[in-house]
């Protein structure tokens, strides 16, 4: 591992064969006069089995500071990997690095970084036993290739735009702006007035929209930026999936999140707004005027956007999803066409879009709830989209029947998912296993969790000894060992004549056996004899047939 300061950045590097996971990459100023701030980070190389973000090589992790003085010491917390057959994953682990206050730019983002490193560029090596582990050696000479803070071009640019685009669509035809688009027209004289007239009134009114939602943009990705690594981290995934959960109960009709009516009536006013200036007015307030039903989209589409700190590509999300929203005025304004009757379509519509919502909230804190937490949460959005699509209402016509056949639908999976939350969260077996359900449940099956002591005295009345496998929930390669290596027959077939099983996640559930045992990193599996003396350990994951040669000592 490499840790140095230059040009404004700490740059973090590991070896070919390894990499740094982006979740847990923070840098933060460990003590004294001033503050310090973490730029953005770039944009990952890659994902590992778990789908998370990694870097290859180096990364460079900006930095600006203010009121800074003398030499301050930073914080960087960074977690390693190493890959292939023998990979483990270490503990997230921060160093200290001391670098001169003048080397750190200052706050605004156009100041000009360093010329020269500081302290000449303080090379470190990692702090961590190196890996003496039975697999394939990984050459030691570090990456040459560098991960810049430079943005590079932005995956998925297009489809991100897109949804927003349908987000702003779908705003329009909700209950609080649908019935409104063709009295609005009317107010700034829209409608009647010819194509011409109609398309450019339209058009004022539609870029007054985008400038109220534009600005939205750009402010809460300024705001959203102070969050760097923060945004990855529970403190503020709760909190957010709690904000969206707010949001779609908005959408469903718990409450309503509108202005105060003597404000609303400020900004409608009370003449009409005719000519380009009036329609740009209207286009201003009419984004806090349907509050209601917009401002909980609004506000999913706004979090995300603080979440990147991104403030041009906010803006233009922003700006899309104005335009989005205003198709619709556009096409009424310029043709005079007539919209479908408002009614109960609205209001489902309306609600669609709070699952939508809900389903954001548990998919943003999927990776950091238990298993058991995760699968009822799953229940409860399933029940909620099975009332939405009418599973408790009457079907007369064809369509509503295929609709609530849907809704049937939900319910069972919403019902699987509540089972298998109690079989997770209290180790009971209610349904029984078949196929490739089966084979995931014997991953573990006859596994013991977490009870060491257990474990030994079990195995000195077997007269077996105890294999221990050591792992942690954010560990790529502890998952990868569960999936290839110990479902296999080999594997599965040793281990039931010769050893007493049981997995530990000293990361978490058992962090007193972390020192007793040296675990240094994940995966560590160990073999024990009934007196709990160390027969052997092996480190990383292995293949089946390595893994079945080292229990049996070839």
């Amino acid at each position: 591992m490499s840790l140095r300061f230059e040009k404004g950045a700490v740059v973090v590097g590991v070896p070919a064969g390894a990499h740094l996971k982006a979740a847990f990459m923070d840098v933060s100023k460990k003590a004294g006069p001033g503050t310090l701030k973490m730029g953005k980070l770039p944009p990952t190389t890659d994902q590992d089995e778990l789908g998370d973000g990694i870097w290859h090589g180096q990364v460079k992790v900006p930095v600006s500071g203010e009121g800074l003085s003398g030499t301050v010491t930073l914080q960087v917390t960074y977690q390693p990997c190493t890959e292939g057959e023998g990979g483990v994953c270490y503990p997230p682990t921060t160093r200290p690095l001391d670098v001169k206050a003048s080397d750190i730019p200052g706050v605004p983002s156009g100041a000009a970084p360093a010329e020269k490193p500081a302290v000449s560029p303080v090379e470190k090596e990692r702090d961590v036993p190196k890996v003496e582990a039975a697999s394939s050696a990984a050459p030691s000479s570090p990456v040459a290739q560098t991960v810049t803070s430079a943005p590079a071009p932005r995956a998925g640019l297009m489809l991100s735009l897109l949804l927003v685009f349908l987000a702003g669509m779908g705003a329009s035809l909700t209950p609080c702006v649908f019935p409104m688009i063709p009295i609005t027209m009317a107010i700034i004289g829209a409608k009647g007035g010819g194509k011409a007239k109609g398309f450019v009134l339209s058009t004022m009114l539609v870029l007054g929209m985008a400038v109220t939602y534009t600005s939205l943009g750009v402010i809460a990705a300024k705001s959203g930026a102070v969050f760097g690594a923060a945004a990855q981290k529970p403190a503020f995934l709760i909190p957010m999936a709690l904000l969206f959960v707010a949001f779609s109960l908005s959408l469903f009709g718990a409450f309503e999140i509108a202005l105060p009516p003597s404000l609303a009536m400020k900004l409608q006013g009370d003449g009409s707004r005719k000519g380009l200036g009036g329609a740009f007015l209207m286009g201003l307030v009419l984004g806090p005027l349907s509050a209601p039903c917009v401002g909980p989209v609004i506000g999913a589409v706004l979090v995300g956007i603080a979440q990147q700190g991104d403030v041009l590509f906010g803006a233009i999300q922003l700006f899309v999803f104005a335009l989005g929203m205003g198709v619709l005025f556009l096409l009424v304004g310029t043709f005079s066409a007539a919209l479908p009757k408002s009614g109960e379509w609205l209001t489902r519509f309306k609600r669609i879009m709070g699952l939508v919502i809900l389903s954001f909230a548990v998919w943003s804190i999927r990776l950091i709830v238990p298993e058991w937490a995760l699968l009822g949460m799953m229940g409860v959005v399933q029940l909620v989209g099975a009332a939405v699509f009418g599973v408790f209402e009457k079907a007369e016509d064809f369509l509503a029947q295929i609709r609530k056949g849907f809704a049937v639908l939900l319910l069972v999976l919403s019902i699987l998912h509540w089972i298998r939350a109690n079989e997770v969260a209290f180790g009971i077996q209610i349904l029984p296993r078949g196929g490739a359900a089966a084979a995931a449940k014997e991953e573990h099956g006859g596994w013991m969790e977490q009870d060491l002591e257990g474990a030994l005295t079990k195995a000195k009345a077997e007269h077996k000894v105890v294999l221990v496998d050591i792992y942690a929930e954010w560990c790529a390669q502890c998952k990868e060992l569960d999936e290839k290596t110990w479902p296999e027959a080999g594997v599965k077939g040793w281990i039931g004549q010769n050893a007493v099983a049981i997995r530990i996640d000293t990361d978490a559930k058992r962090k007193d056996l972390a020192a007793k045992l040296q675990i240094r990193s994940y995966p560590t599996v160990i073999l024990l004899d009934a007196e709990g003396k160390e027969l052997r350990r092996i480190l990383g994951f292995q293949k089946p047939e390595s893994m079945k040669a080292w229990l049996e000592g070839k």
